[in-house]
């Protein structure tokens, strides 16, 4: 009989495990607050519900089990960020040691991965998509990566910037592999544009699995800054310890809870179907032009497009009031920019922009 497979906190810092964390003020809403050394007034221009001048409740209960029927997970396996970006580096701060351990990432993809390990002091060990095959997520050659040190190994799906999927059996047979030995982060930002289920489904029979949600993209609230862990309670637990305790802005806490609603969830589901409608428009339509080499297909709200001169499309597109994003830096992706998809007047008008004259060099 083979061992039990053992917690995922057995590869967090022990350092960590022994931080006590932060003790923010009680919470009581039945009582008046004297406690907390906050002004009794709110501003003049305040128009929020609870009041800017009092301190938000850390992780609040209605926000949590809001985001916890919308994922459909149970409360104790979520918490709540400032987007992804603050998920992923306290996952880097828990689990990895400065000058000891690695994070593992498949580029071209989401670039603060590396920038939470480098500020962490982790090493960064990249193990590159295989672009032959259409960026194709290379388990065979991750496995082979992943030696001791590797505690964290990220996977983006759909990928940002190729727009890609990666097949949940092979998330799956990756997270069974390293169980045991490093987590398994699956950030599925872009994931309500795809047609497919989330990961997280996946969690009860996977403690080594954690997927990352955010409200940035299919819910319009980048600027809210909400982001979600999905998990096993141990390691929300874990990470509640190092979270700040007020990291959530009063205001974007009542941004999310009244997207939330039913009634602008629907609104949210139009969207996102008419996105997906605009996004078959647009690859067509840049897909016949002599100035595109390829555009790549796309599980997400953006395109990956190679052109035969991606500098003189960038300029076409500024031209026309439009701005894209130059990728060319990243290796692989020399020709490429990488296309939001708009609504249909700024895609009717990017088009015009790119295909015009058709042919450049």
């Amino acid at each position: 009989m083979s061992a039990p497979t053992p917690s995922p906190l057995s590869i967090a810092r022990p350092d960590i495990l022994r931080v006590d964390p932060y003790e923010h003020a009680a919470w009581d809403p039945t009582l008046e607050r004297l406690h907390a050394n906050e002004l009794p007034w709110r501003g003049s221009e305040d128009v929020s519900e609870a009041g800017l001048n009092r301190y938000p409740e850390p992780q609040p209960r209605s926000l949590v089990e809001q985001l916890a029927r919308l994922y459909e997970q149970p409360p104790a396996n979520v918490l709540v960020t400032r987007g992804s970006d603050e998920a992923i580096d306290l996952l880097t701060r828990a689990f990895c040691r400065a000058g000891t351990d690695e994070v593992l990432v498949c580029p071209p993809t989401f670039g603060m991965y590396a920038v939470a390990a480098r500020v962490q002091g982790a090493t960064v060990l990249r193990v590159p998509l295989d672009q032959g095959r259409g960026f194709e997520f290379d388990l065979s050659a991750v496995l082979a990566a992943c030696t001791a040190t590797v505690k964290l190994v990220y996977v983006c799906s759909p990928n940002n910037p190729t727009g890609n999927l990666v097949p949940e059996q092979t998330i799956l047979r990756l997270t069974e592999a390293l169980a045991g030995r490093a987590l398994v982060i699956v950030d599925e930002a872009y994931i309500e544009f795809a047609d497919v289920p989330s990961c997280a489904r996946q969690l009860p029979r996977h403690p080594w699995l954690v997927v990352l949600r955010t409200l940035s993209k299919a819910y319009g609230l980048a600027g809210a800054r909400c982001g979600v862990v999905l998990a096993h309670a141990e390691i929300i637990a874990l990470l509640r310890r190092i979270v700040e305790p007020y990291n959530l802005a009063q205001l974007s806490i009542e941004a999310v809870l009244r997207a939330l609603q039913p009634r602008n969830r629907a609104v949210t589901a139009e969207r996102i179907a008419l996105v997906q409608r605009e996004r078959a428009v647009l690859s067509a339509a840049l897909g016949r032009s002599s100035a595109v080499i390829r555009v790549w297909p796309s599980a997400a709200n953006f395109l990956l497009v190679e052109f035969t001169s991606p500098q003189v499309a960038f300029g076409r597109a500024c031209a026309a009031g439009l701005l894209v994003r130059d990728v060319r830096r990243q290796p692989g992706l020399e020709r490429a920019l990488r296309v939001t998809v708009g609504t249909p007047e700024q895609n009717q008008r990017l088009i015009s922009a790119l295909c015009a004259g058709e042919t450049f060099k």
